[in-house]
């Protein structure tokens, strides 16, 4: 049997440790590495369903220029030369590289070190702006230094557990279990603030429901009750903190329990609750995440947090930090190497003597000597035509950007766009004029840094597929074709880390904490080898900062205004992840398993809202902001706060004609850190009338595009499925039918047509619709697409003997659908998670659907009781 290979998750910022065993040709068995620190052999679905993942189905295998194929000595030597002779007319500030947190460490460093050192400007960005620049602002602002204070090992050990503006249980459910588990085992309490009522909420001791936008209001309230009721530490501050002048005055005046439960929308008495149980816990750890660093305030909310902590005395010591939670794999491998515009390297900002020290490390003949644009920043500069070149690196910023309407008529008008990607086709790489084929999971080598600053290898268990080829390599080509040759003679990965650890060494006597001095004279057979490594320790257990001073900074934070909802806009739009996608869904797109949690779009909205509207559950609703429109699918919740909506972020042109989320936040950005305000755009919402529904099942990977109002295309077993909707004659999405024998059968009454062909016994298409009739479920429709023997019956959408629905998939890991569920509780009685957990395996591998086993299994009882009264 083959060896697993050792190797980190492609996934968010936890870093989970996977053992992979090939199995054959792009095949690949996933299992969770029991010795990594980070998750210790579990997985959550995403990771679980990696194997899904690495087929080609869509790959980028060749370099292209324009619509034609092309070879790398071609393609490389014109993305050269456009870039020279951008920066010989227009000046280095005239190109700009886009790059992701699904880099890796080597790959953005030799980015970074190619513009800022070599083409000489600051303008490399990095979708990680988008995610978690606000906290990467606040930790300078409060320690010197972008330092996480918190190891995972915090939340084994703490009392108290607050997770801020984080729906935990989806987006980082490794975590969520962690703290699940030291709930369990040390009865640690757990408090959820969030304007949704979110899956992690589930359990908790305490919601709190804040309004959106006012958590410095809130954490300033905490400041000002720990200060009246003597929950701060004056002694730690004395020796190990500075303050701003006016700083308790500012805490002290407005942000009384009733003030700030006013301007927070919460009961006092609630509040008081919170603030009570924080100030008698010493071991405190605060996750925060994309609510909190998504917000035109956002640096400010990662300040209030960390002044609570500093304040208190709650950093440095085993259970007390604040810890925040990143987004990306490698998010914090591209802080590390300067992958930000407003960063240097290593760490350095671009202080004179920075710029210095890192000009001479590298011989650098042309340093950058000021901060670039930032990503919101950049693609403006490029609508006005002051980028002029714009290479864009495993990110798809067409979708994910805000204002993406905009940013798509930027990249537009942009003479030479490059795009470096997996995928073929992406809504980004439609504005490319090169194309170059990258390396994905599983053929990538290289690091990655998690959340808690643990350095994790990424080993390749895969060949490159055709002439696919790693980013570093693509990068050094293309530098060596500029002229510096000898600055890029990279051979491997191997020699890319050790210089960045010498550089994080470099004239680093100790200003700084990322110091990797111990790795940078590592072998080849060493790096290899690599085991999972933290740097840093447990920071500022000694009170020390990286700071000119050694102490901390306390900063003086404003609760700004939060506005009203305006007669054209009078919904709040709020914007965010799905429990088993990921980003624009290039790679969990592909798997079948995955697909089936949230199949469509959805539009969250409180049930009174909506009825207020006339909007129902299920309908079709178009949202509008003033920057654009996109229609989804309505999901009553009464989760969410009145006047509130949530929309997921990752479905694009490539799957389906609505659910562009992107289209609609606006280009607001926070003034320190440069990331915009996803979290709270003024929106509007109405109902979406359909003359017709139905769906389209087809065999195989070829995607098509249906010509209707409402198109969703969701992988399958086989194939694909699209919901679809629309107005006038669907006879028109016929054509889309695959050749074979064609069966069909129509009610006039109910306006019902179904279709499908067949050939040689295998059905190759089906498509049904109707006007005022049921459809049938798609599920045993699908399973027909890897049948045999399959004939005109079809039509029938049922099969003899065949199983029942099992309802809405609610366990991704093991397949379980909602009916199952139900029916398993009524039958066997079951009376917890655990039981269902043990009947059906549910909830038995992340634990990401437990919330839901437990509402689940709440209402089943309610019901139960109700039809015994």
């Amino acid at each position: 049997m083959t060896e697993a290979i050792r190797t980190t998750c492609a996934y968010c910022g936890v870093g989970c440790g996977i053992a992979a065993t090939p199995l054959g040709a792009r095949s690949v068995a996933i299992r969770g590495d029991e010795a990594h620190p980070a998750n210790a052999g579990r997985l959550c679905s995403k990771g679980t369903h990696l194997g899904e993942t690495v087929a080609l189905t869509g790959r980028l295998l060749h370099p292209v220029i324009g619509s034609k194929r092309a070879s790398w000595d071609k393609a490389l030597d014109l993305v050269a030369k456009r870039f020279r002779e951008t920066i010989a007319r227009h000046g280095p500030d005239s190109v700009a590289f886009y790059v992701s947190g699904q880099l890796l460490t080597e790959d953005y460093y030799v980015a970074n070190k190619l513009m800022k050192g070599f083409i000489g400007s600051g303008n490399i960005d990095t979708n990680s702006r988008l995610c978690m620049s606000s906290a990467v602002a606040g930790h300078n602002r409060a320690f010197g230094e972008d330092v996480v204070p918190a190891r995972y090992e915090d939340l084994d050990e703490a009392d108290l557990i607050i997770l801020v503006g984080s729906n935990t249980a989806w987006c980082h459910p490794i975590v969520y279990q962690r703290i699940q588990a030291a709930r369990a085992a040390r009865g640690t309490k757990l408090v959820v603030i969030d304007p949704r009522r979110t899956e992690t909420c589930e359990g908790a001791d305490l919601h709190l429901a804040v309004k959106p936008g006012t958590d410095v209001a809130l954490m300033n309230g905490l400041l000002a009750w720990c200060d009246r009721h003597g929950g701060t530490d004056p002694t730690f501050m004395q020796r190990h903190v500075d303050m701003p002048e006016g700083f308790w005055e500012h805490v002290r005046s407005g942000h009384d329990l009733w003030t700030t439960a006013k301007t927070c929308d919460l009961a006092p008495a609630v509040l008081q609750q919170f603030f009570e149980l924080f100030a008698a816990t010493p071991r405190t750890v605060t996750l925060f995440s994309q609510g909190i660093n998504q917000s035109i305030r956002g640096t400010d909310q990662v300040n209030a947090i960390i002044n609570v902590h500093l304040a208190t005395g709650r950093i440095g010591k085993a259970g007390a930090a604040p810890f925040s939670i990143t987004g990306q794999p490698n998010a914090m491998g591209g802080r590390e190497v300067g992958g930000l515009a407003s960063t240097l390297a290593a760490h350095m900002d671009f202080a004179p003597d920075n710029v210095a020290r890192v000009g001479r490390f590298w011989a650098a003949p042309n340093m950058a000597t000021k901060p670039g644009l930032k990503a919101v920043d950049l693609f403006r500069a490029m609508d006005e035509g002051r980028i002029k070149a714009l290479w864009v690196m495993a990110t798809n910023p067409a979708i994910s950007l805000p204002d993406a309407g905009r940013v798509r008529e930027a990249m537009a008008s942009c003479p030479f766009v490059v795009v470096s990607d997996i995928m073929a086709d992406t809504d980004s790489s439609a504005h490319a004029h090169v194309r170059l084929p990258a390396a994905g999971w599983g053929e990538k080598d290289g690091t990655v840094t998690n959340s808690d600053r643990t350095v994790s290898r990424q080993r390749p268990f895969l060949p490159l597929p055709g002439e696919a080829r790693p980013d570093w390599w693509i990068i050094k080509e293309v530098a060596r074709r500029m002229g510096w040759r000898n600055a890029f003679a990279y051979d491997r990965p191997a020699e890319i880390w050790r210089e960045h650890a010498r550089l994080t060494a470099y004239q680093n006597d100790g200003q700084r904490l990322l110091n990797l001095r111990s790795q940078a004279a590592m072998g080849n057979e060493a790096y290899d080898a690599m085991q999972p490594f933290r740097w840093g320790g447990a920071p500022f257990a000694d009170g020390r900062f990286p700071t000119a001073d050694g102490k901390a900074r306390l900063v003086l934070t404003r609760q700004m205004t939060v506005a009203e909802p305006l007669k054209a806009w009078p919904m709040t739009l709020n914007t965010g992840r799905y429990r088993d996608q990921w980003h624009t869904m290039s790679r969990t797109g592909l798997s079948p398993k995955l697909a089936r949690h949230r199949e469509e779009p959805m539009v969250e909205i409180h049930p009174d809202d909506a009825a207020a509207l006339g909007i129902a559950d299920r309908d079709l609703a178009q949202v509008r902001t003033a920057q654009g429109q996109s229609i989804f699918r309505v999901a009553l919740s009464e989760g969410q706060r009145r006047g509130e909506i949530f929309t997921p972020i990752h479905w694009t042109d490539q799957n389906a004609s609505g659910g562009r989320t992107g289209l609609l936040a606006r280009p607001l950005v926070d003034p320190h850190s440069g990331q915009p305000g996803f979290k709270s755009t003024p929106a509007s919402i109405e109902r979406v009338t359909t003359q017709w529904r139905g769906f389209l099942i087809l065999r195989g990977d070829e995607p098509v595009r249906p010509q209707c109002l409402w198109a969703t295309r969701i992988t399958v077993p086989g194939g694909a499925l699209y919901e679809l909707a629309g107005n006038g004659d669907p006879a028109r999405l016929e054509g889309l039918m695959p050749q074979g024998d064609r069966v069909e059968a129509m009610d006039a009454s109910r306006g019902t047509r179904r279709i499908a062909t067949i050939s040689e016994g295998r059905l190759g298409g089906v498509m049904m619709v109707t006007r005022t009739g049921l459809l049938p479920s798609r599920d045993w429709l699908i399973r027909q697409l890897e049948a045999e023997g399959v004939g005109g019956s079809v039509l029938a959408a049922r099969g003899p003997g065949s199983q029942p629905d099992k309802g809405a998939t609610i366990c991704v890991c093991f397949d379980i659908g909602l009916n199952q569920i139900v029916a398993a509780i009524r039958e066997q009685a079951l009376v917890d998670v655990p039981a269902i957990g043990k009947a059906l395996g549910a909830g038995t591998n992340c634990g990401s659907c437990r919330p839901a086993l437990a509402n689940i299994l709440n209402q089943a009882t309610q019901e139960t009781l109700h039809a015994a009264e």
